[in-house]
């Protein structure tokens, strides 16, 4: 019973989103296409101990959903307006349901997924329920585990993900892909959810852990998956690129107890270089379709290529800082933003010195434009401890703690505070 419980759970992981984008394509409802799926989850719970698990177990759930689907039709009445546009799309054996696997997974799952993925990502819900419903939807996770995953009441995050589907509903969203026109727009809207959730896994922004590897995950399959579908389209391989380096630090991290190693202090032998590679072939990818439409690389694409220079040293020693300060300028004229201007500032204290850095930072600071930014101190107590002046380093540090809601952060900041003794 176990086993057949596990085997039902993997492949209901797998096949969750293509079954739910399948039918949000038939009954044109986020929130009812996902209770449908739901209904043929529990068929295979019911089923599958007592007669096994079925050879396809993709297709059966695909073709259980259709029925489904078919009998919610049905009930509402829909089926004698939609029977020539629905009738042969859910034609299905109601004997045991035994039918091919491609006949169930047709041609337009490619297409049926990356509508979903527009609809989760939809620009009339706020970012925080894009995150929210894109991981329920495609990334096959509990409500339970986003909330975890955020730090949410389960409650809390349930109410939101409703909200998100009423949302759609009432804006009567269409489920299709959005017009030539609204492509770019929208897909920037997708590629930020995207990286929302990636950037959510690789460094908390509140809890007892720095990361949470299951987000990096879940976040990389979904760029994978839309690299896939949307394949000409430079931005989406720059964003994966991003992903793959980031995500193959994570060994490298954190020590045995959780305590977080920064940057230029990780064994870099601990580094996923599977990852690396992957991630250097997607920026190549990037820089290919670039070159190929006459356009410079994206933001994505660009900080990949930050990436990379990090990832092609073997020692932090033989990091290419002039080159990172390079790219962060032009990333600064592209799309200028004070966190860009922060970690120019790091680029540059590295390439010219730490009082070029708090140059930038400094104005950052008059400013006023991450005023409660704890990362805007830190990089600033850094500055300062580099140039002897440790009093003032402490007490940014100090601050910066003072800010941050991540407990191992807190801490790793309160330590490099307590470092800072005057001469």
């Amino acid at each position: 019973m176990s086993a057949t419980h596990s085997a039902i759970d993997a492949v209901w992981r797998i096949e969750s989103a293509r079954i739910i984008a399948t039918l949000a394509r038939i009954v044109r409802d986020v929130g009812l296409a996902e209770e449908l799926a739901q209904d043929a989850l529990v068929t295979a719970l019911e089923k599958w101990p007592r007669e096994g698990v079925p050879d396809n177990p993709g297709a059966w759930l695909v073709a259980a959903a259709k029925y489904r689907a078919l009998d919610e039709l049905r009930r509402r009445k829909m089926i004698e307006r939609k029977q020539d546009e629905y009738g042969r799309e859910l034609e299905v054996h109601e004997a045991h349901l035994h039918v091919d696997s491609h006949e169930a997974l047709d041609d337009e799952v490619g297409d049926d997924l990356l509508r979903l993925i527009f609809i989760a990502c939809h620009p009339v819900l706020s970012p925080a329920a894009r995150a929210a419903l894109t991981l329920r939807l495609l990334g096959g996770l509990t409500t339970d585990e986003i909330a975890r995953a955020f730090l949410v009441p389960e409650a809390t995050m349930a109410q939101r993900i409703v909200r998100a589907k009423r949302t759609l509903s009432e804006a009567r969203v269409p489920f299709e892909m959005p017009h030539a026109s609204e492509l770019p727009k929208r897909l920037a809207s997708v590629l930020e959810v995207i990286y929302l959730v990636f950037n959510e896994g690789y460094a908390a922004t509140a809890g007892d852990t720095w990361m949470r590897p299951a987000l990096c995950e879940e976040a990389l399959r979904l760029g994978r998956i839309l690299a896939e579908l949307v394949p000409a389209e430079p931005e989406v391989h720059g964003l994966v690129a991003l992903m793959e380096i980031q995500a193959s630090r994570t060994p490298a991290r954190v020590d045995a107890q959780g305590t977080p190693i920064l940057l230029l202090e990780q064994d870099r032998s601990r580094w996923d270089w599977l990852l690396v590679q992957r991630g250097l072939a997607a920026l190549a990818r990037a820089e290919v379709l670039s070159g190929a439409l006459g356009e410079a690389l994206g933001p994505y694409a660009m900080q990949a290529a930050i990436a990379a220079c990090h990832a092609r040293a073997r020692t932090p020693d033989a990091t290419d800082w002039l080159r990172i300060a390079a790219l962060y300028d032009a990333l600064a004229q592209l799309t200028p933003s004070p966190v860009i201007e922060l970690n120019r500032a790091v680029a540059l204290s590295f390439a010219f010195g730490p009082a070029a850095g708090l140059e930038v930072v400094d104005m950052l600071v008059a400013q006023g434009a991450l005023r409660g930014y704890h990362l805007l101190s830190s990089v600033r107590g850094d500055l300062l401890a580099k140039l002897g002046r440790a009093d003032e380093a402490r007490a940014e540090f100090e601050a910066a703690a003072a800010l941050t809601r991540n407990a191992r952060e807190r801490a790793l900041l309160l330590d490099r505070a307590a470092s800072c003794a005057s001469p």
